[in-house]
């Protein structure tokens, strides 16, 4: 029998991040042979990862990355199955090497073949499930390019890009804001105008749907209706719409008996709030058309155009749930 000593242990440790006592048993069945042992303890990953296929891996790290350049940026989360795996100073340590190898590559595929210490990502993966005993798996992989890209991680759950057309000295700033608001609200699009007609058309006769059923059941408790609106996004404000909702709104004027000579102060406001009731889609899921998180007074838009003249030109997120 090859006597294995502590060196060789710790040596195969290091390499793999499996317990001691797995290494000992990997090396003894491998008589020290360093690679075969490596390859006893891929085997193990194999077929604890085939007997744990089915189970949920919701929990992990997410970590984004951006080059030197700021020009180029990945999301990556890690997952596994609980919590306590997921906070863990080494698993948390393996999702930043593995971001790190992403940021050089052009796809997920890609990415699960690269190299990770002599092995590939897709092996390093299997290997730690072995390990660890967990499933173990690449949840979200995101990769950005712009002319300058920035980005934001809330606690390792949720990770967010965003590429703005230029940089200059404000960009940092504002891509991180903006990569704030991405993970916040999880906008879908970046903006009203990037909506099918078909998919508006959908959402608002399901909206309407929802919100006609819920006020049968405010009306039976006696209490305020909900408004129910025409409709929910921009795109679908015409021109038309617009100066009938105009009209509509003098109309309503005329009947309060407010005095013509007022109504230009008036108006604005109020054609602001019709156009804000039939927007809903766009707060929702139009990136640019969010009110903004740290100043509701503006929307997102708003924001970036008055830190100077880049525009955002895109997004990712990642998230864990």
């Amino acid at each position: 029998m090859v006597k294995i000593t502590a060196a060789e242990v710790n040596q195969l440790r290091k390499q793999t991040g499996a317990g001691m006592m797995d290494c000992k048993k990997a090396l003894v069945e491998a008589e020290g042979d360093i690679n075969k042992a490596i390859e006893i303890l891929r085997k193990k990953g194999q077929k604890i990862a085939e007997k744990r296929a089915d189970r949920d891996s919701s929990e992990g790290a997410v970590i984004a990355k951006v080059n030197d350049a700021n020009t180029r940026g990945v999301i990556v989360s890690l997952n596994c199955e609980t919590d306590f795996v997921a906070k863990n100073d080494s698993f948390v340590a393996m999702a930043q090497k593995m971001a790190d190898i992403a940021l050089d590559t052009n796809s997920k595929e890609e990415f699960l073949k690269a190299d990770f210490d002599g092995m590939t990502v897709e092996e390093k993966l299997i290997e730690q499930t072995g390990v660890i005993g967990e499933k173990i798996e690449i949840g979200g992989f995101e990769i950005l390019e712009a002319p300058f890209v920035g980005g934001y991680i809330h606690g390792n759950k949720i990770g967010a890009l965003t590429g703005l057309s230029a940089a200059s000295d404000t960009a940092a700033e504002v891509a991180k804001n903006v990569s704030m608001q991405v993970a916040s609200m999880g906008a879908t699009t970046l903006s009203y105008k990037d909506f099918s007609p078909e998919f508006v058309a959908s959402e608002t006769e399901a909206r309407i749907a929802v919100i006609e059923k819920d006020n049968i059941e405010l009306g039976r408790l006696g209490k305020t209706l909900k408004n129910v609106p025409q409709f929910i996004s921009r795109s679908q404000l015409t021109d038309e719409v617009l100066a009938k909702a105009q009209e509509d709104a003098k109309a309503e004027l005329k009947a309060e008996g407010k005095p013509e000579a007022i109504w230009d102060r008036i108006l604005p406001g109020k054609m602001e709030r019709f156009i804000s009731d039939n927007t809903t889609l766009d707060h929702e899921k139009a990136l640019l058309d969010q009110n903004f998180i740290m100043d509701d007074s503006m929307n997102v838009a708003a924001y970036v155009a008055s830190k100077g003249d880049a525009t955002v030109v895109g997004f990712k997120r990642v998230s864990l749930t």
